[in-house]
């Protein structure tokens, strides 16, 4: 798959199909999407196979292919979905005159914040990320991989030039750090616990800007 930028928006064509689709027949592929996403979460893409998602669905394997011409569709419309949104929301948060701390805030919160709604797409996306890349037409991940690091890290360049953030940090470390806390908190984090992902993201907004120890900062000084 490729991707175009037009107008600073992605447009990927499962997104393209999304727009085309509506009634009955959107509602139904919505619902095989939301079933395959599931299955292929909890079993892994690859050793999910179109008669376990027909059956899932309580339909023949033919009747699958009405909707979709591979399973590789379905996935690509479960991870562009995802994109698509959160790159949506990474750049509404840019549009803003906030400084850099108070951005960078809501974008931990905007990760946090997609765990539900998002869950299967981030596990396949952490599953199977090294197997889908291999093929071209998944190349949008990789670019919307670059894109989120980008914002992110000129982000944090911004904080570090205002006075805001440390100097002595380096911004690409800390954002891969930071993403890699959001995204692995999908394998434990529970709906219904004792914190909402709002919740998560405030407490993780506290480590992150204020630390864990007190007194007088034991590392150098940038």
């Amino acid at each position: 798959m490729t991707t175009r930028k037009n107008s600073g928006t992605t447009t990927t064509p499962a997104k393209r199909q999304r727009a085309t689709s509506s009634g009955p027949a959107s509602e139904r592929r919505d619902h095989l999407v939301k079933l395959a996403a599931e299955l292929f979460a909890r079993k892994g893409f690859q050793a999910t196979t179109v008669r376990e998602i027909a059956d899932e669905a309580g339909i023949l394997s033919g009747s699958l292919y009405h909707h979709f011409d591979s399973k590789e569709t379905i996935v690509d419309e479960v991870l562009s979905t995802f994109l698509d949104d959160l790159v949506a929301r990474y750049r509404a948060a840019l549009d803003t005159t906030a400084d850099a701390r108070t951005v960078l805030s809501e974008m931990v919160r905007i990760g946090f914040g997609t765990l539900e709604p998002h869950r299967a797409a981030i596990t396949v996306m952490q599953n199977d990320w090294n197997y889908l890349r291999q093929f071209e037409r998944f190349n949008y991940l990789v670019k919307a991989e670059d894109e989120v690091e980008q914002i992110w890290v000129k982000q944090i360049k911004a904080g570090q030039a205002a006075g805001l953030f440390r100097t002595d940090v380096d911004p690409k470390l800390t954002y891969r750090m930071i993403r890699d806390t959001i995204w692995v908190a999908v394998r434990w984090f529970r709906p219904g616990g004792r914190l909402n992902t709002s919740g998560l993201a405030e407490h993780y907004i506290t480590v992150l800007f204020d630390g864990l120890a007190t007194g007088e900062r034991t590392t150098q000084k940038g």
